[in-house]
């Protein structure tokens, strides 16, 4: 808005004060709903005529798409609607590339992304190199259209360094209740080490995701955590704060865009233990600022969870290292600014509405 943009969104929201914190900022606010997850052909095509009513009131120059459905839907209905530029945001693949190449649906999203990338007046942006890879398998038509945008970004004012607590170390896996998040191998780990002798305190910070294929029910993580001695904390609402109050930041996540929570964590100055999968291994340099484990594997992840328990200095070592990365290539202003200069780029000024 500050370099001349009017901005509407279209997206659901899970209470009323969210709708109004976007008002107050200046923001149009247009509540969509979108199933993440199913093809109910009726509610697709609520969703669908949804999405056009907004594309239509709004006009805009500049449509940008964020996650699989609006991508997808939002791309058709702004080429129908003669839209000057759209920009597609891939954060990861999500459930169907995460769940293993197998997947019944994987072959349908491929070729309806593929169709959604084609469009001259199109530009995507991935996250790490092998999305970047991916896109340019589906489509190669697509090739200098892609922008590479390592992430969401983090207010470095926001999060920021502090002395890690005192007293047995706590692990921190902050995430949403998903399969692949890796939540199990957290569990077994956690299981393996405390048989071990391991001193140390495990701890889940998520909300439940029923929408999403990959959800844990609360009765699973509730059964989950008896079982292994993990404590749930719910949904973190201040996340700077979970983080100053952990020792060691764990996502051993299967696949991943890249995962905003790691930047968060490196900026907080954190070692990191996460998967050496697309997405995480983009935060983490194994050795400096964190350490990498295979995606699944329970043992390792115990293995490096000992490791970095057992050593303060290591992790002081790289939460610093975390700190400085964050500062050098993770801050959100390069994230806006990348994103403005594509903007402009689409539209030819810096005016308009997106």
């Amino acid at each position: 808005m500050a370099a001349g943009f009017s901005v509407h969104l279209a997206s659901d929201v899970e209470d009323q004060s969210e709708i109004l914190e976007v008002q107050k900022s200046g923001i149009g606010f247009h509540r969509f709903g979108v199933a993440r997850s199913g093809l109910n052909p009726v509610s697709e095509l609520r969703t669908f005529w949804n999405l056009r009513r907004i594309v239509q009131l709004v006009r805009p120059d500049v449509v940008h798409n964020v996650t699989a459905k609006p991508v997808i839907y939002g791309t058709y209905i702004a080429r129908a609607l003669g839209t000057h530029g759209i920009v597609n945001a891939i954060s990861g693949f999500g459930y169907v590339y995460g769940s293993g190449s197998r997947h019944p649906l994987r072959g349908l999203l491929r070729n309806a992304y593929a169709r959604s990338f084609h469009a001259p007046n199109v530009r995507i942006i991935v996250q790490n190199a092998e999305d970047h890879a991916e896109v340019l398998r589906m489509c190669p038509a697509a090739g200098s259209r892609i922008r590479l945008i390592p992430g969401s970004g983090v207010d470095l004012s926001e999060f920021q360094p502090s002395p890690e607590p005192d007293g047995t170390p706590t692990v921190l896996l902050p995430a949403r209740l998903l399969r692949e998040k890796g939540i199990y191998e957290f569990a077994a780990a956690a299981a393996q080490l405390r048989r071990a002798g391991l001193a140390a305190r495990f701890v889940l910070a998520g909300r439940l995701d029923p929408a999403n294929r990959g959800a844990l029910t609360e009765q699973e993580v509730s059964a989950l955590c008896i079982n292994t001695g993990v404590l749930w904390l719910g949904d973190c609402k201040d996340m700077p704060r979970c983080l100053q109050e952990a020792n060691i930041v764990c996502l051993p996540s299967y696949r991943e865009g890249v995962p905003k929570v790691l930047l968060e964590a490196c900026a907080a100055g954190r070692a990191v233990i996460t998967t050496d999968s697309p997405g995480c291994r983009d935060v983490v340099r194994t050795g400096e600022n964190g350490l990498l484990v295979p995606p699944r594997d329970a043992g390792a992840l115990a293995a490096a969870i000992r490791r970095l328990a057992e050593d303060p200095e290591v992790r002081r070592r790289m939460g610093t290292a975390g700190r400085a990365r964050a500062e050098r290539e993770f801050g959100v202003e390069r994230v806006m600014q990348s994103h403005l200069e594509l903007y402009r780029e689409l539209i030819g000024s810096g005016g308009g509405a997106a």
